[in-house]
């Protein structure tokens, strides 16, 4: 290859690159793109939305405005829905909902409007590991408290599919725990009000956003972590048994395994409609990344106390598409303890 060639070749790479940046740079430019939360406000996916897209905005090209908006409803189905039937692809509208939804639309969940296969994904910034909290006042201060408890113990939930809902009927299928289910709160914001009230004893999510947005009631003792749904336990969460090890049966085991720790993976996702131009979902991928390294948006999470555990787009595509490949059995009999 000639040197002049190999000169004009890479010229031209550059000014292609070059060319994509400006076309997306003007496109972004002066507008303004929608975060859509699938959730109540105070929430984890709330307050891990709001602290995105207060730095985000800086690493697109052309700086647009990032506003967040809630969109509550079914435990984030609504959004889901919104997001792949009724918002233009064109750049400007993210969603923010309960990944777990990708899993039940291979369960056959009523209501999902959309193939999680033709989501274009950006990226996500933690992963779900669970802890179920109790108050206090419940009664309920460990797992064997809670195991001898003569009535059941209420949990607070979302909707079939969510991930409170999901670890509540998991665990009350897999480890015999007495667990009455009360579904229908917006988010973990109105469940904690919930359960401040005595409407519920606690309930079962993501240990990273609970440790956040309820940390005085952990503090002050209020509330008690007596369970941990995760592979591996927290550090901060000694003593706090692991209900994979509580797990007396194969079966047992599995649906925990596949239910709970395998769903936790892509539960947090942030996603574009289908057909959103290539360039875009890749400016919006690429800012992503930049934003999880930014010094500013680090500082702002870790006051918040906002642990950090990201997925990238290409390995939540690979997890979504093992979602649809489990075992015919399995999927069953998941589907007959999160639904039925």
């Amino acid at each position: 290859m000639s040197k002049r060639f190999l000169a004009l070749s890479t010229l031209a790479i550059v000014l292609a690159a070059g060319g994509g940046t400006a076309r997306a740079q003007s496109f972004f430019e002066g507008k303004a793109v929608r975060l859509v939360v699938g959730f109540a406000p105070g929430g984890g996916f709330d307050t891990y939305a709001r602290v995105i897209s207060r730095h985000m905005g800086r690493h697109i090209p052309g700086n647009p405005t990032i506003v967040v908006e809630n969109m509550t409803g079914a435990g984030s189905l609504i959004s889901a829905n919104h997001l792949y039937r009724v918002a233009k692809p064109d750049g400007l509208t993210i969603g923010h909902f309960n990944g777990a939804l990708f899993l039940g639309q291979a369960l056959g969940q009523p209501g999902i409007e959309f193939d999680a296969r033709k989501f274009e994904l950006i990226g996500a910034p933690i992963k779900e590991d669970s802890v179920c909290a109790l108050t206090r006042a419940s009664g309920i201060t460990s797992v064997d408290k809670w195991m001898a408890s003569k009535t059941p113990v209420k949990l607070g939930g979302v909707a079939p599919g969510g991930t409170p809902d999901a670890n509540a009927r998991i665990l009350k299928a897999a480890l015999g725990l007495p667990i009455q289910l009360v579904s229908g709160y917006k988010g973990t914001a109105e469940i904690r009000l919930a359960a401040s009230s005595g409407e519920v004893g606690g309930a079962c999510w993501s240990w990273e956003s609970m440790r956040s947005t309820w940390r005085s009631a952990l503090d002050s003792g209020e509330v008690v972590a007596v369970l941990q749904t995760s592979a591996r336990p927290f550090p901060d969460l000694t003593g706090v048994p692991l209900a994979l090890n509580l797990a007396k049966t194969d079966e047992a085991r599995q649906l925990i395994k596949v239910g709970i720790q395998n769903t936790a993976a892509f539960a947090r996702p942030l996603a574009l409609p289908p057909g959103t131009p290539k360039d875009r979902v890749l400016t919006l991928r690429k800012a992503f990344q930049e934003t999880l390294k930014d010094s500013a948006f680090l500082a702002e999470a870790e006051k918040a106390k906002l642990t950090l555990d990201p997925a990238t787009a290409e390995e939540l595509d690979k997890m979504v598409a093992e979602a649809f490949a489990l075992d015919a059995a399995l999927l069953a009999k998941l589907k007959d303890v999160l639904y039925k």
